[in-house]
């Protein structure tokens, strides 16, 4: 089944939450965000990280993504930032300048991507030089740990077996993010693990909508309605507290420099 990211019912699922405060630290961390004039967000979905970047004192923004309805969806969530601008793009051919960009984002984006040597030579080749590459996205690894209150997105699998292999054979594993890096010409390269707070529900209730319309969630498109509402009661009878749920997703962060 699968999400169809071109559909404009999708448009809002990747813009209704803010980048969350751990993200942002881990970021800042890494990046002189703040001294950043020209940052682009490659695979930008909804824009909530274009958002972030501008928030965080990137001077101005660059949203890129294959989806005319997420593009759309992203305008609109940033229409009161003058600094963000959107462009229909490919990340393996985005058609912007060579040479352009202090920083280049892409957040959720290789686990869509087979030809990582060619996703790299692309932002290599927009990046200028001692321009700052920052990847995220799970590992197969990471997408393996066992559900709990705050980790929601382990109970799908624990339900679903079936999505395990389908989730992890989409994901790349480290060694090869990293070995492509060095291929395609990066350097100093570092790994970074992040618990990032994905949203706070003010009670369980909120949870359960969330994932019965399957908010940002693309895994989740691989069941049926009968099945969503077997994993909502599932977690329902699972999630040990009604209120204050702070969901927490694992991620991998790697950031490389040109």
């Amino acid at each position: 089944m699968g999400i169809d990211f071109h559909n404009k019912k999708n448009r809002i699922t990747y813009s209704t939450r803010n980048a969350d405060n751990s993200w942002i630290e881990a970021i800042k961390k890494l990046v002189p965000v703040a001294n950043i004039s020209k940052a682009l967000d490659i695979g930008c979905g909804g824009g909530i990280y274009s958002k972030a970047l501008s928030d965080m004192g990137a001077t101005s923004v660059t949203g890129v993504d294959f989806s005319e309805a997420m593009i759309d969806g992203a305008t609109e969530n940033c229409k009161e930032y003058k600094n963000i601008s959107f462009k229909y793009g490919n990340a393996l051919g985005t058609g912007l300048d060579k040479n352009s960009f202090n920083l280049l984002l892409e957040r959720a984006l290789i686990h869509h991507i087979q030809d990582l040597k060619a996703c790299f030579k692309e932002a290599y080749r927009v990046l200028k030089d001692n321009g700052y590459y920052i990847i995220q996205d799970r590992t197969p690894e990471d997408c393996i740990l066992k559900g709990d209150d705050s980790h929601i997105r382990g109970y799908f699998f624990e339900l679903f077996p079936r999505l395990i292999e389908k989730e992890t054979n989409r994901r790349h594993n480290s060694q090869l993010v990293v070995e492509t890096l060095k291929e395609v010409g990066f350097r100093e390269i570092k790994e970074v693990k992040l618990w990032e707070t994905r949203k706070v529900y003010e009670n369980k209730e909120q949870l359960l909508k969330d994932l019965r319309k399957r908010t940002g969630r693309s895994i989740l498109h691989e069941l049926d309605d009968k099945e969503l509402n077997l994993l909502i009661n599932h977690i329902d009878e699972l999630i040990s507290t009604d209120y204050n749920i702070v969901e927490k997703d694992r991620w991998t962060i790697w950031k490389a420099v040109k």
